[in-house]
């Protein structure tokens, strides 16, 4: 294993032109990233022509956005859940989950702490307070836990294009 975590892996679900002419790839997680044929430090010929980009969705390409807890451009709240506190924690919650494909979240603590556990492939672990919000990366196994009393909620967000 690196000493270092290897960026996420999203697939390719469009490739789109910009306003300047490079390809993008717009990824399942909701970022975009381009991708340029420009050697010799950017090698990616399969961009010149449609028959090897469309040969290219579905590919997974790595995602440093995801890596930074980015929540994607354009994403709008749609729903969020009751308050929770610690005897309304669903026990759901506690164990490992993950949001549907597209869906990112933010947990949002009113009063207390609360520990939120994020799996591989970016495992990481964070203390959420009023003031600091937890970002959930779309379909990544996480998992809270509170810490000691605790009252927050979960607001869910997508694409505004959905």
């Amino acid at each position: 294993m690196p000493w270092y975590n290897a960026p996420v892996q999203r697939p390719i679900s469009a490739l789109v032109q910009d306003e300047a002419g490079d390809w993008v790839a717009e990824l399942a997680c909701g970022h975009a990233q381009h991708v340029r044929h420009k050697p010799p430090f950017w090698t990616a010929a399969w961009v010149l022509d449609e028959a090897s980009r469309a040969a290219k969705l579905g590919t997974p390409l790595p995602c440093v956005l995801c890596d930074r807890f980015e929540m994607p451009a354009g994403y709008v709240a749609y729903k969020r859940t009751p308050e929770f506190d610690t005897e309304s924690l669903p026990d759901g919650l506690k164990r490992h989950h993950s949001t549907t494909h597209g869906v990112w979240a933010r947990i949002r603590v009113i009063t207390g702490r609360l520990r939120y556990v994020v799996e591989e492939p970016l495992a990481s672990e964070h203390v959420l307070e009023p003031g600091t919000d937890g970002i959930v990366v779309a379909e990544v196994l996480h998992h809270v836990e509170p810490l000691g009393d605790v009252r927050f909620y979960v607001e869910f967000y997508r694409s505004s294009r959905a």
